[in-house]
């Protein structure tokens, strides 16, 4: 009997010992198929086009694409040139202007350096106006290490640009980007030869548009600045360089940075792509810009001129005058006109106007949309040469 229920109870043990089995692989499983239901829903959401975590831009191929048309420039200056330079006070700016260690900085060496970039395949290169100003010699070597005397071809110092050229036959050039479409957080590389570590590529966002930082004040009112703002790092020597985007596209061209000290701190901006086309093509074709006028005295509007003038917003373009004969006055803007748009798109600081003028060609007719007495006026505009 008594061995009966010993082999009842280790049966019943038995059986409890499966059921405690099957519940907990039971249990087991359901968290498992739980987690691979969480883990497949996250890849393929990971995975659409809808998805909200993206994979980085590969920048590899936008870097082949452009280190082949930036350029390493070599600016040098004569003993008596560069003597007069060092009696001129520095700017801000002044160091990463010159390209480092350039003869015009107090005591440096006879030479400087900065980069171009090639825009045409018989050797058309541009470059920031301050890289070539003062030079009397200049020699540019390329990416392969092959060298070659340059001349200046032309200058627009109201935009820090240059174009210069160099007797050569199929050289690579970059594709231009519209500017107009680049958007805020946009990828972009910055490409040139900083502190001498030739073909240097380093990227970042955009973080403005149509940045003013006055750098080029000294070069009158009528100066273009229309900056695009990035963090991509720039340091002496990568003025002139190419600012592209993840096409490998030219977006732009680097020209200074916010800083204290000459060296990168943060920001740096480069002068965007469709005035840089429009520039480099009139000094190829013309020897020099052709650029048009609006021909007005302009002011970003305040809220206490907005508050005179019973406007309830402050943003626009206050007109504070005109130019005699010009082109506003010929077609009918007038004194205390408040520019709100130009061909339909919305412009509030003069550095938008300044860029979107400094595009347009001698004759061509743009629509100002103006505030006159409450009321909006289109008006068709003609722009003359200045």
């Amino acid at each position: 009997m008594r061995n009966i229920l010993s082999q009842f109870f280790v049966a019943i043990l038995g059986g409890l010992v499966v059921l405690v089995g099957i519940q907990f692989t039971s249990d087991r499983q359901s968290n498992s198929a739980e987690f691979a239901k969480a883990v497949a829903v996250k890849n393929v959401h990971n995975n659409s086009s809808e998805s909200i975590v993206k994979v980085p831009f590969d920048f590899v191929e936008a870097s082949r694409r452009t280190t082949a048309s930036v350029v390493h420039i070599t600016a040098k200056a004569d003993k008596k040139l560069a003597t007069q330079q060092q009696s001129r006070p520095q700017d801000p700016f002044e160091f990463f202007f010159r390209g480092g260690g350039s003869p015009f900085d107090f005591g440096g060496p006879q030479q400087g350096t900065g980069s171009g970039v090639l825009v045409s395949e018989d050797g058309y290169i541009v470059t920031n106006n301050h890289v070539v100003e003062f030079a009397d010699h200049l020699e540019v070597t390329l990416f392969n290490e092959r060298t070659y005397i340059a001349e200046v071809v032309g200058t627009y110092p109201k935009a820090d640009l240059a174009v210069i050229k160099i007797d050569a036959e199929d050289m690579p050039v970059l594709k231009w980007a519209d500017s107009d479409a680049a958007q805020i957080g946009q990828w972009v590389l910055a490409v040139g030869n900083p502190l001498e570590l030739n073909s240097t590529v380093t990227a970042g966002i955009i973080s403005a548009k149509g940045r003013s930082i006055n750098i080029l004040r000294e070069k009158g009112g009528d100066a273009i600045e229309a900056f695009i703002q990035t963090d991509a790092v720039v340091n002496p020597g990568n003025s002139g360089g190419a600012l592209v985007n993840t096409d490998g596209e030219l977006l732009g061209i680097n020209t200074a940075i916010k800083s204290g000290t000459g060296y990168y701190a943060g920001y740096s901006f480069a002068i965007p792509s469709n005035i840089v086309r429009k520039i480099v093509n009139d000094i190829i074709d013309y020897g020099s810009f052709q650029r048009a006028y609006l021909g007005v005295s302009i002011a970003e509007l305040d809220q206490e001129k907005a508050e005179e003038l019973g406007i309830d917003f402050t943003r626009g373009i206050f007109i504070q005058g005109l130019t005699e004969g010009g082109s506003a006055e010929f077609s009918g803007l007038k004194a205390e006109d408040v520019i709100v748009k130009i061909n339909d798109k919305e412009v509030k600081t003069v550095p938008q106007i300044q860029e979107t003028i400094g595009r347009s060609k001698v004759g061509d007719v743009i629509s100002v949309t103006v505030l006159r007495n409450g009321s909006y006026k289109n008006i068709d505009v003609k722009l003359k040469a200045g």
